[in-house]
C-alpha cells in the first residue's frame, strides 16, 4: 500500500525522449476524462485511455499507470455497470408482469446510477491528476500499482 506518488521516470530501456512533468499530467488528465467519451459514444470511453496507454507506456511510468487504471475502472464500471443496469432491468420488466418486478425497480434504478458514478469519478481523477496529486480508484488504483512495479 504505497501512497507516494507513482515515479514518472521512463521506462528503463526506452528510446523515445522523456514527457516533460507537464506533458505527464496532461497525459494522466486526458486519461482519466476519457470517461467523458461516453457521453457521446455510449461504451467507446475505455478506447482513449487504451491508446494513451499504448502510446505512453514505455515513456512514462506515470502516464502508464494512470491511464491504465483508468481503463480498467471505465470497463468495470461504465461497460460492466451498463451491461449489469441493463440485465437487472431486464429481469425487472419481466417480474413486473407478475407485480413482484416492481419491488426490483428501486434496486435497477441504483445499479443504473453505476456509470454516472464513474463518470464522476473519472473527471475528479483527471482533474487532481492534472494538478499534479497523485490519484488512485479505490480498489483499481493499488492493483494496477502492483500490476506495473511488478
Amino acid at each position: 500500500m504505497n501512497n507516494e506518488p507513482f515515479p514518472s521516470t521512463p521506462v528503463p530501456g526506452a528510446d523515445q525522449i522523456p514527457l516533460s512533468q507537464n506533458e505527464e499530467r496532461q497525459w494522466a488528465m486526458f486519461a482519466h476524462l476519457g470517461v467523458l467519451v461516453n457521453l457521446v459514444s455510449g461504451i467507446l470511453g475505455p478506447v482513449v485511455p487504451l491508446i494513451i496507454y499504448m502510446v505512453y507506456k514505455d515513456r512514462s511510468r506515470y502516464v502508464a499507470y494512470h491511464s491504465l487504471q483508468a481503463l480498467i475502472f471505465q470497463l468495470i464500471w461504465w461497460v460492466g455497470g451498463g451491461i449489469l443496469a441493463g440485465v437487472v432491468w431486464f429481469i425487472t420488466s419481466l417480474l413486473s408482469t407478475v407485480l413482484i418486478g416492481i419491488l426490483c425497480i428501486p434496486i435497477a434504478c441504483i445499479i443504473s446510477a453505476m456509470p454516472l458514478v464513474a463518470l464522476g469519478y473519472g473527471i475528479y481523477g483527471g482533474i487532481q491528476t492534472s494538478q499534479g496529486q497523485d490519484f488512485k480508484y479505490w480498489l483499481v488504483g493499488d492493483w494496477v500499482r502492483s500490476t506495473l512495479t511488478g
